[in-house]
């Protein structure tokens, strides 16, 4: 199955941590709530416990999106899942917890046609180096244990990682990198030599923080297909997105995204 190519005019929608408008981010309630919805992708992030063990959340540290405090990487799993992961987001939210990585794959097997974009939260510097790189191959290890090789793009800002990805793997994953580069930070190679998709942020300030349709247009010319941002968060936004050509929009609120590109016909 090509997940990949639909439809000439279809603009793909990815719900960025889950449907995180509505849902905290990053729970299981995110998640079922997306793919219940009908998004084409859900984005997730992964991080590392203090017993190696890969669960999804954005931040370094717990304390903006659970009832505790400190570093993810400092805590085991029993540790963090005592955390309450709902209750910042609402009352009606008490009780998600942070969910492991092997439990949202568990839960996304069920939705054979929706792609996974998994953002590689730890970055190979200082004293982590070792560590990031761990926890890419162990999360790739389960990518292929599951047989979704052909459903993840993998993403990460870290260009040393994704070089990494690219040299180890000889190209086997997609991968998903920034524009402009110094997203990415330290280079080696040239990102879009490897990449099979690029987020096009704005290389100044604006408000929906998407880069032109002329960079757009470049990108697709290398063969990476541009997508945007979750800067896109209205009907200016979808737009926008339509007419720089956009192949995907990664959004938080799929709900409106998707209503908006079905009644413009770039939806299915």
């Amino acid at each position: 199955m090509n997940y990949w190519k639909e439809s000439k005019n279809n603009i793909y929608v990815a719900a960025h941590r889950g449907w995180s408008a509505k849902y905290p981010e990053n729970t299981m309630e995110a998640f079922r709530a997306a793919a219940e919805l009908g998004v084409d992708q859900i984005e997730t992030d992964l991080r590392v416990t203090k017993d190696g063990e890969l669960v999804l959340i954005h931040d370094e540290t717990v304390d903006r999106t659970t009832d505790g405090t400190g570093l993810v990487r400092e805590k085991t799993l029993a540790e963090l899942k005592r955390l309450d992961a709902g209750i910042w987001k609402g009352e009606e939210f008490r009780g998600a917890r942070i969910p492991t990585f092997l439990a949202f794959m568990e839960y996304v097997k069920e939705y054979p046609n929706l792609t996974l974009d998994l953002e590689l939260k730890e970055y190979p510097v200082g004293p982590h180096r070792e560590t990031a790189y761990h926890v890419c191959d162990k999360a790739l290890g389960i990518v292929e244990e599951y047989g979704f090789a052909d459903r993840v793009v993998i993403n990460t800002f870290s260009g040393s990682l994704h070089e990494y990805i690219a040299e180890k793997y000889g190209g086997k994953y997609r991968q998903h990198v920034y524009y402009p580069p110094s997203h990415l930070g330290v280079l080696e190679k040239d990102p879009y030599s490897y990449a099979f998709c690029c987020c096009m942020f704005s290389s100044e300030k604006s408000k929906i923080n998407m880069a032109a349709k002329a960079e757009f247009d470049n990108m697709a010319a290398r063969g990476v297909e541009p997508w945007a941002g979750a800067g896109v968060k209205d009907e200016e936004g979808v737009d926008m997105a339509i007419k720089n050509g956009a192949a995907l929009i990664t959004c938080n609120d799929p709900d409106l995204i998707l209503t908006l590109l079905r009644q413009k016909g770039y939806h299915e």
